[in-house]
């Protein structure tokens, strides 16, 4: 690195000159290039031999110079002993770059001004790594808005020609119920239960749409939750000798419907797939490591499969006759969304006829 400013020892001249990340040179007190380093020669283009006696203003487009952006630099230095400027700058191939510059005022003994230390950073990278996240984030807002449209616009238009056919199902059992035979009898009872049944899906769809919009986060006691639940499902408690244990569970930053909407599919679920004998034992647990609330909700229940563990969560699937257990397949699929807004993940551990548990993660953003 070459050097015609008095001031910079050796020594640290020749460690900055080796530096890379960085364009690192000395100008005089009018902006002419005095020291060169390898960033500079890198980031730039030009040769120290090239640059040496030149005036820094070639690096500045067209534009920075007829508004003396360079100028202003200078003279924003001198005012308060440094500058800090980002914007486009040219390199020797005419390309541009986007950087970050830092100039510093460089004094003599009798502090009057010298020269300037300027270091440049390319930041080119950084800047399209921040707009292509930007555009990301743009076109996934449009594309989420899109779709939340789109089902609601889906789930109204076919709600009214499911209401006709469920009304007109209605209208002909009680008007014309006793001329049909055992067969026309019992296909009303399959359309009604179709339209039953597709009402519910619909609803489903529209709820999952709908999950964690238009809300704001608080910070929710989940001890609040299970001493609800155990209320909600009072009835079912006392006829299944349910046996709930839960202790110091967090508070934890959450979207409070949709927060209490996982706790109660979980529950509920747990009720539903129990044994037809003994007792149901629910029990909830929750640690926190890195950043997360990681909790643990297990039951005594019939358990789970391995091949069906990943199914399970997807929306619509069932593993078990409508005739045994009543829903929709949509529960535990509302429980990933659900989960996976909160920053988590969800998964299941479970042994057939042994019960399961559910590990799902809520991130502490607070």
């Amino acid at each position: 690195m070459q050097n015609n400013l008095s001031q910079p020892q050796p020594l640290l001249l020749k460690m900055l000159g080796e530096i890379e990340d960085y364009a690192i040179l000395f100008l005089d007190q009018h902006g002419c290039v005095s020291s060169w380093n390898k960033g500079a020669e890198m980031i730039k283009g030009y040769t120290a031999e090239e640059m040496l006696g030149m005036d820094f203003r070639l690096f500045y487009t067209e534009e920075a110079r007829v508004n003396k952006i360079p100028d202003h630099l200078l003279e924003e230095a001198v005012l308060n002993g440094k500058a800090h400027h980002r914007g486009w700058r040219i390199k020797k191939n005419g390309e541009q770059f986007w950087a970050h510059v830092t100039i510093t005022t460089v004094y003599d003994d009798e502090n009057e001004v010298i020269g300037f230390s300027k270091f440049t950073r390319d930041l080119t990278d950084k800047l399209n790594s921040e707009k292509a996240l930007k555009e990301y984030a743009r076109v996934l807002e449009f594309r989420n808005k899109e779709l939340e449209q789109f089902v609601y616009i889906a789930s109204h238009d076919l709600q009214e020609p499911l209401l006709t056919v469920k009304n007109f199902t209605g209208l002909l059992k009680k008007e014309y119920g006793e001329q049909f035979d055992e067969n026309g009898a019992l296909y009303l009872d399959y359309i009604a239960e179709s339209a039953e049944k597709m009402k519910h899906l619909i609803k489903g769809v529209l709820d999952y749409a709908r999950l964690g919009t238009h809300e704001p986060k608080e910070l929710l006691d989940c001890n609040d939750l299970m001493a609800a639940l155990q209320q909600e499902f009072a009835e079912e408690t006392d006829l299944f000798h349910l046996e709930v244990d839960y202790d110091n569970l967090p508070r934890v930053p959450a979207y409070e419907k949709a927060l209490k909407q996982l706790f109660r599919h979980l529950f509920s679920n747990a009720l539903k797939f129990r044994k037809k004998e003994g007792i149901l034992k629910i029990q909830v647990t929750a640690s926190y490591a890195e950043q997360h609330w990681n909790f643990e909700f297990s039951d005594n229940g019939i358990g789970i499969e391995e091949r069906y563990k990943e199914k399970i969560f997807l929306i619509f699937q069932r593993l078990n006759s409508k005739e045994e257990y009543v829903g929709h397949g949509i529960g535990l699929s509302h429980c990933k969304k659900i989960v996976e807004l909160h920053g988590g993940e969800i998964f299941v551990k479970s042994t057939p006829n042994e019960g399961s548990t559910f590990c799902f993660s809520l991130k502490n953003d607070r």
